[in-house]
């Protein structure tokens, strides 16, 4: 356990206590109205207890409160001011803390506190303000790839592995093309299935900190996750999850990748169904190509399993066969498949160097020499 709190700052219970003083006393001004003298109060009792979550959460109604009562910004040279780095994370997180407070919209304050927040080991802000970040930047217009990135590895760092799955999801879905990014939520979502997150099954990190010994247990219990019983519970709790939202995409793509974990037929194809009818609501091909990307994992996998058996049955020569004209529809399915690919994504050679190799495959070189030709340049 010692090593999953790694650089986690535990504020003694003698400075939470100090802290309580200020966190009342701005309470009681923000219900005159005195809302610039609650944030400063606040602003106070998180200087001496930086990971008190509760008092994130009331600092930040207040300045809710605030910008619906028509108050303005701070000026630009005190923004200026407190966006001026220091060597202290804590005096750092504060002052973004205290951007936000003036702006409660802005989400580059909010990054700019999750990582502080990081950096200065107060792992209980870092959980509150994170959904928020999330949120924010998902209901953007425009939502910032990046913003999504810094999610995941932040989320990674502290080992929390489905927030950091959830984050990815997003990332992945503004840049569908992105195949390194594609890798990266599979692995992640591998991580999250054997090893479930101990913010979530603790409640906080103080918590952790606090009874060592039952969040040893928990951890020996999160190995038993690996179990298929524990998959499917987990594609339960998935469907139930996305049906109570259908509309959210993050939650169709978390239960499409336990489906696939699987491994098994009937779970694919339920699967490749989810992604077809959302493929034809949407028209969005990154659906499309998740689809086509199971039924060649499936074709793989027949495919070795037909292999195995003309090996162990040398002399039968109509398993040989079959296996031969298995192979060749294998090679056309798969370049169909990344024909398609190629289309919808000019940019990713990769794509196009495998049409190639299937052509070759398929004894049609004249037709795979001019598609290599057009991806020899490409260093990968």
């Amino acid at each position: 356990m010692a090593e999953r709190l790694e650089g986690y700052t535990e504020i003694p219970e003698e400075e939470r206590k100090k802290a309580v003083v200020f966190f009342e006393r701005g309470a009681t001004v923000a219900g005159t109205g005195n809302f610039e003298y609650a944030i400063e109060m606040y602003l106070s009792g998180l200087n001496v207890d930086p990971d008190a979550v509760d008092a994130h959460q009331n600092l930040r109604d207040i300045s809710l409160k605030r910008k619906a009562s028509g108050k303005k910004d701070l000026g630009m040279f005190e923004k200026m001011k407190l966006k001026k780095p220091t060597k202290d994370d804590r005096q750092n997180m504060l002052n973004s803390e205290k951007l936000l407070a003036y702006d409660p919209g802005n989400t580059d304050h909010m990054v700019s506190l999750m990582q502080n927040a990081h950096r200065g080991g107060f792992f209980d802000t870092v959980m509150w303000i994170g959904p928020i970040l999330q949120k924010a930047n998902a209901d953007s217009p425009k939502p910032e790839f990046n913003k999504f990135i810094i999610l995941k590895d932040i989320y990674k760092a502290l080992d929390e592995w489905k927030l950091a799955t959830d984050a990815c999801h997003y990332a992945a879905m503004l840049r569908p093309d992105d195949m390194d990014l594609q890798t990266e939520l599979k692995n992640l979502g591998a991580q999250h299935t054997m090893s479930e997150g101990k913010y979530s099954s603790s409640g906080s990190f103080r918590e952790s900190v606090r009874d060592m010994a039952k969040q040893g247990r928990l951890l020996d219990q999160d190995k038993d996750i690996r179990s298929v019983d524990a998959l499917k519970r987990q594609i339960d709790d998935a469907e139930t999850e996305w049906k109570t939202d259908p509309g959210d995409n993050g939650k169709l793509m978390k239960l499409v990748d336990l489906l696939i974990k699987t491994e098994t037929a009937e779970y694919e194809n339920r699967a490749i169904e989810l992604l077809e009818e959302q493929y034809n609501r949407t028209k969005q091909f990154r659906y499309r190509f998740r689809l086509g990307d199971i039924q060649l994992t499936q074709l793989s996998r027949l495919e070795r399993s037909l292999r195995q058996n003309v090996a162990a049955n040398p002399t039968d020569m109509q398993a040989r066969a079959d296996y031969v004209s298995f192979q060749k529809e294998k090679y056309q399915k798969e370049f169909d498949e990344y024909k398609l690919w190629s289309e919808n994504y000019p940019t990713e050679n990769k794509f196009k160097f495998n049409m190639a190799v299937r052509l070759f495959d398929l004894k049609r070189p004249e037709e795979a020499i001019p598609v290599f030709q057009t991806v020899r340049t490409d260093p990968k």
